[in-house]
């Protein structure tokens, strides 16, 4: 039983495809990373497996029901979503972005009860911004602003969380410190993240497997050790072996690859 999957997923926009023939599965508990150059599609695919973009063919499943099937607000209870557009926030504190993750259990009242007040604080703690809570979302730094939106995805108390380039903006620290969350979150609540990432050492450390996508195509899918050797590494960056030992030789990466 896996937690979502898809079959034969084609994702674009309107009727031209831009990935064909998409197809993993990851279980609860466990942590899909999506790796592979800028405009590859990584985030067409995470858009379509969270319903904000429609998908051209294919399906994908969440729990063996088929997304198109559940409902909006049924979704909101099953999945939250950190992506890289930013939402309007004017005149909103970070308490109050943070809250939002907390309106799919409301009502049409959207009042908050005390137990949603309490998920809301705790959820920034868990991220390290409580002490931002009053702080005009608007004027408080882009690193900032993703632990924010972080907790607002943690507040909504999904099974699944999909993040789509999660470390931007983040110093070494807060990256170290957001990825040590997402896996403790993973292996002890159970939850299932799945996330695209730029740094490549930490894609590999951090994940349970990986999606890498490049052209039309899904390149490779496995475990890290599957898919973290010179070769394939290579070939989905289009680095020559020159470019390659310049960037990753002598440097704390280089453990990364596998021969092959």
């Amino acid at each position: 039983m896996y937690h979502i999957h898809t079959e034969g997923l084609t994702v674009g926009y309107g009727d031209v495809s831009l990935i064909k023939d998409i197809g993993f599965s990851v279980g609860k508990g466990e942590i899909l990373t999506l790796i592979g150059p800028n405009g590859s599609g990584k985030s067409t695919i995470l858009k379509s497996i969270t319903k904000q973009l429609a998908t051209i063919a294919g399906a994908v499943y969440i729990d063996e029901e088929e997304l198109k099937n559940i409902s909006y607000k049924n979704l909101a209870e099953k999945l939250s979503v950190v992506l890289t557009e930013r939402i309007q926030t004017e005149y909103m504190t970070c308490y109050d972005v943070v809250a939002l993750g907390r309106y799919p259990y409301t009502g049409r009242m959207g009042i908050l009860s005390d137990e949603d007040r309490q998920i809301v604080i705790e959820s920034m703690k868990k991220v390290d911004v409580d002490s931002l809570i009053d702080k005009d979302f608007e004027k408080i730094s882009d690193g900032q602003k993703q632990r924010v939106l972080l907790a607002r995805a943690i507040c909504q108390k999904t099974e699944i969380i999909v993040l789509d380039e999660p470390t931007s903006f983040l110093d070494i620290k807060y990256k170290v410190q957001l990825l040590n969350i997402l896996r403790t979150m993973a292996k002890e609540e159970n939850i299932t993240v799945i996330m695209s990432l730029h740094e490549i050492d930490l894609a590999k450390k951090i994940s349970d497997k990986i999606l890498c996508v490049k052209g039309n195509v899904i390149s490779y899918f496995g475990k890290p050790e599957e898919v973290f050797k010179k070769a394939i590494i290579k070939e989905i960056f289009d680095i020559d072996d020159e470019e390659f030992e310049v960037y990753f030789s002598g440097t704390r990466f280089f453990d990364v690859f596998k021969e092959g």
